[in-house]
């Protein structure tokens, strides 16, 4: 597959104190008749060898409006945690095996 085939999904998120924030997409999962989205920061450099990125769950407002929000429930967030992390290790996995 050639890099220039991908194609990126951006998002502009508004917190709780009305800060815009830029992210990227890099995974979804659906479990348990949920959505959750792994996100990473576009502004912050990660020197570390660590992939860090944040996971949040897509909720159905009164009005019909989908948000992204964070996961109040640590069992919840620690089910999903655990997949994106399982993921991810097999995509690195296998980029260093075609090296």
């Amino acid at each position: 597959m050639n890099e220039n085939d991908f194609e990126y999904e951006y998002y502009t998120l508004t917190d709780e104190d009305g800060n815009e924030n830029e992210y990227e997409l890099i995974g979804s999962v659906e479990m348990k008749g949920n959505k959750y989205y792994a996100l990473i920061p576009m502004e912050e450099e990660n020197e570390s060898e660590f992939l860090e990125y944040v996971i949040l769950k897509a909720q159905t407002l009164d009005n019909g409006e989908e948000v992204l929000a964070t996961i109040d429930n640590d069992d919840e967030y620690d089910d999903v945690a655990d997949y994106f992390d399982d993921v991810f290790a097999e995509e690195i996995d296998h980029d260093a095996q075609q090296k």
